[in-house]
């Protein structure tokens, strides 16, 4: 029995504001970039900024998008991995990696964006601070 995972999760910036295309069969797909940053400490011992760009791709929530996700907005994402191909004008074969998001997993991270985020009531802060409390006993 052959066993895999394709899952993706990403938690970065967004690149450019979604764009909507229409398939002929009218169903929408909607297109953004994700920035996700790495850091590390290169040859000369100086932290050196990677940024990597991730094409999303998402079926049946234009409108949503359209109106929940801005560019250089934070944002998170989960999905598959998917790689095509196609051969351009040239006849060189490209090829293209992208994320197939999760309909139900992409998540407006912005206070002013996230109106389907998490909201604590104050009893629900009363309560998440009693839990503190007792599972980190330090003062501070």
């Amino acid at each position: 029995m052959a066993f895999s995972i394709n899952k993706v999760i990403l938690v970065g910036t967004i690149g450019r504001d979604p764009e909507t295309r229409f398939t002929t069969s009218n169903s929408s797909v909607t297109s953004f970039s994700v920035a996700t940053d790495d850091n590390y400490k290169g040859k000369d011992g100086n932290w050196v900024k990677q940024t990597d760009w991730t094409n999303i791709i998402a079926w049946q929530l234009s409108d949503y998008l359209k109106d929940n996700l801005k560019k250089g907005g934070k944002v998170y994402v989960e999905g598959k991995l998917k790689i095509r191909s196609y051969d351009d004008k040239e006849g060189n074969k490209k090829y293209i990696t992208e994320v197939i998001a999760d309909s139900s997993k992409i998540i407006p991270l912005d206070a002013k964006n996230n109106s389907s985020g998490p909201d604590f009531s104050q009893a629900d802060n009363a309560a998440l601070n009693k839990d503190d409390e007792i599972n980190n006993p330090l003062p501070f």
